[in-house]
């Protein structure tokens, strides 16, 4: 202990006032020698400062312009120049003429320092700003679509400066010589954890985000999955709500929805439908051969768009025809009102032709003892000729 502490004693110990003096006499000589560049460094620095003002001046008033795109690549470059800080701004200049003023080493090592760390800032508020501009681009209007995908671009938002930030101070750190792999590999092992302990939120959470940005569906949409068919009233952060025909409200979360096939009912231009009708077995081939072109008849009188009809199956009952039309319309309404008016044209048609459908039935028939089919009733004269006879006795 003694050694020890005899070594510290002897150890020259740093004197900041002989440190302080040698800078201010550095920086009174420089000044003296070299007043003339330090002039002209100041001047070509004012006029970066104002060129740099002005280019930021001419992007914010070109972000306020009114655009007939509310959202396009020209209105976030100049959204991302209007986010340039003065400081960056002010340092720039500074940086761009230290050459010009040739200041001591010190100064200007101070100057790259500080000029390094607000670069490094400025980058990731540019960087901020053009990544949610894509996201925006991306998503369109169905940003603004409801307050759960408000709040979900604001999640959005919330991540991509967590993640650009974070970034930014690694840089930082490491180029002002910080031993910056413990920091790394703690934020490694402590994302890990919170991912692991909340795996299910994240999992909804990012389903959410991949529902506004691959958009498979919107608010208002009419969609199906399994055995559920209805309108998207709302996409939450964790879930999202369909209401379907039947008037109750499915809650179901975002994760499970998007691992689902889904069928987004809305997108189709058009709604089909099929009949097939039955008719007895005692129907004419060529009458069964005419049968689609009737069917096509009444279709498109009823204004609906045919698509094919024809023989189909040798039924138990029937010789079955199918025929399939389009309505044109998505809606249901139309589609129901259509599907009533193409049945009732088809029966009255069939009526008039003398055409009947089919039900189902059984017919016996009875065999002699050859084999050969008989009637599966008696003689109507021989029972006559029984009954008088019966009446005479």
């Amino acid at each position: 202990m003694t050694n020890n502490t005899s070594i510290l004693a002897n150890l020259p110990k740093p004197s900041v006032d002989i440190d302080l003096g040698s800078f201010y006499a550095e920086i009174v000589q420089w000044f003296a020698h070299h007043w003339g560049r330090i002039l002209v460094a100041g001047v070509v620095a004012l006029a970066i400062v104002a060129v740099l003002y002005a280019v930021r001046s001419l992007a914010v008033r070109f972000c306020n312009r009114d655009r007939p795109g509310k959202h396009d690549w020209w209105l976030i470059f100049g959204r991302t120049f209007a986010k340039t800080t003065r400081s960056f701004i002010v340092l720039a200049a500074v940086q761009s003429v230290v050459a010009i003023a040739d200041p001591p080493q010190i100064v200007a090592s101070i100057f790259t320092g500080l000029f390094t760390i607000v670069a490094v800032l400025q980058g990731a508020i540019w960087a901020r700003e053009l990544i949610l501009g894509a996201v925006e681009i991306h998503t369109g209007d169905g940003v603004e679509s409801g307050e759960s995908l408000s709040s979900a671009m604001g999640i959005i938002r919330l991540l991509v400066s967590f993640a650009v930030f974070a970034i930014a101070l690694v840089v930082v750190l490491d180029n002002l010589g910080v031993n910056i792999t413990g920091l790394v590999a703690g934020l490694g092992v402590g994302g890990i954890a919170i991912g692991l302990a909340a795996q299910g939120i994240f999992g909804d959470l990012f389903a959410a985000l991949a529902i506004i940005l691959d958009r498979p569906f919107r608010v208002g949409d009419v969609i199906g999955y399994d055995n559920t068919v209805g309108k998207v009233e709302a996409i939450g952060l964790k879930s999202t709500r369909i209401r379907p025909a039947s008037g109750e409200e499915h809650i179901i979360a975002n994760k499970i929805l998007l691992d689902k096939e889904i069928q987004n009912l809305s997108q189709r231009d058009h709604r089909r439908h099929k009949f097939v009708i039955g008719v007895t077995y005692q129907t004419a081939p060529e009458v069964i051969e005419r049968l689609p072109s009737i069917l096509k008849e009444e279709v498109e009188r009823c204004g609906q768009n045919f698509a094919h009809a024809g023989f189909a199956n040798f039924n138990a009952s029937s010789l079955d025809v199918e025929v399939e039309y389009d309505t044109p319309s998505p809606d249901f309404l139309p589609w129901h009102q259509a599907r009533h008016a193409v049945g009732i044209a088809i029966l009255k048609r069939l009526a008039k032709e003398g055409i009947e459908i089919a039900y189902p039935t059984q017919t016996t028939f009875t065999a002699a003892p050859d084999g050969k089919i008989i009637m599966p009733y008696a003689d109507v004269q021989a029972v006559k000729r029984v009954d008088l006879k019966d009446g005479e006795a």
